[in-house]
């Protein structure tokens, strides 16, 4: 049998007294990383003892097995993604085959979601979802070499500085020394890097994206208070909208799209601001009126830019007025 890390008891029934989470040996990636953080999130295995090893034996014995073992088997805790055959996905739209991130947090994310944040369960599976597609995918794609582009496509610059590039920094370099105690003080580093990354993300969306979202909801629900046609909403406070915007629209069906957003800024003025075709278009459902494009306080007490895109007004009433006026 190969030898294990240095920090494991040299008397087998010690070591296996304890839950144990095993990940294969030798360098190691992101994915596996932030996998055993995430195990070590949750209530079942809190307080397993991580052990890094190829040797069949260690693996089968070991209550965990994470990105070795040739096996994905949920009911008896097997995560690997590297046999034949493989082809698991997250769900939800989503189509990247996932990696051992991928495999952990698609059966525990939501728990160590809930557990952190103690949110209801809608709100945890939004977040569920954001996560997934800002944090873990990446890892994702990264681990199976799947190109996020055309591989016609050169890109114009490198980019260096990813989340798993810098886990890959870890790494001994070939000249330095790389025996198990090494590689595995190494190997907590970067849990500790993933775990510092994935935590931020969750308490992003859980702390603010989450609340945006409520304000957001709460106005486009309530807009046909402040126009007959329901086009226009009145966010209470500012906040960052037009991500939710789209999904609160899909989610609640609204055949007629909401064309402008209004709220006041910080120094207590009236924004309107057109809405966007799309998340990912420039162009405008509905821009504001063309003879207003470009005047400033003087003329209008608005103001508005060339493009319709967004004008201002010191009041609320006159803010709602260009906007039912652009309708």
């Amino acid at each position: 049998m190969k030898r294990l890390h240095s920090q494991l008891d040299s008397n087998s029934n010690n070591i296996m007294s304890q839950l144990t989470i095993c990940t294969h040996s030798g360098s190691f990636h992101a994915d596996e990383a932030l996998a055993c953080f995430l195990l070590k999130l949750t209530d079942q295995f809190k307080d397993a003892k991580i052990i890094r090893s190829r040797d069949t034996e260690v693996v089968k014995a070991a209550d965990v097995a994470v990105d070795v073992g040739a096996e994905y088997n949920q009911s008896k805790h097997r995560y690997d993604h590297h046999q034949a055959g493989f082809t698991e996905i997250f769900g939800d739209g989503f189509k990247t085959k996932l990696s051992s991130a991928g495999l952990i947090y698609k059966h525990f994310g939501k728990e160590i979601i809930k557990n952190r944040l103690q949110l209801d369960e809608r709100k945890v599976n939004l977040i569920y979802k954001k996560v997934y597609a800002n944090a873990i995918e990446e890892l994702d794609g990264m681990d199976n070499g799947i190109e996020r582009y055309p591989i016609d496509v050169k890109p114009l610059y490198a980019v260096t500085s990813t989340i798993g590039n810098r886990v890959a920094s870890l790494n001994p370099s070939w000249n330095e020394p790389q025996d198990d105690d090494i590689l595995f003080k190494q190997f907590e580093k970067a849990m500790t890097m993933m775990g510092e990354y994935f935590l931020d993300k969750v308490d992003y969306y859980g702390k603010s994206w989450v609340p945006a979202y409520d304000i957001v909801e709460t106005a486009v629900k309530n807009r046909s208070s402040v126009h007959s046609s329901g086009e226009i909403i009145i966010l209470d406070q500012y906040c960052p909208w037009k991500d939710h915007l789209y999904h609160v629209e899909d989610v609640l069906s609204i055949q007629t799209k909401i064309k402008f957003v209004l709220y006041q800024d910080t120094l207590g003025s009236w924004r309107i601001q057109a809405v966007n075709l799309d998340s990912h278009s420039f162009a405008l459902r509905k821009a504001l009126l063309e003879a207003w494009r470009g005047k400033r306080d003087q003329e209008l007490s608005d103001i508005i830019d060339a493009n319709g895109f967004i004008g201002g007004h010191k009041t609320k009433e006159g803010a709602l007025t260009m906007a039912i006026k652009s309708l």
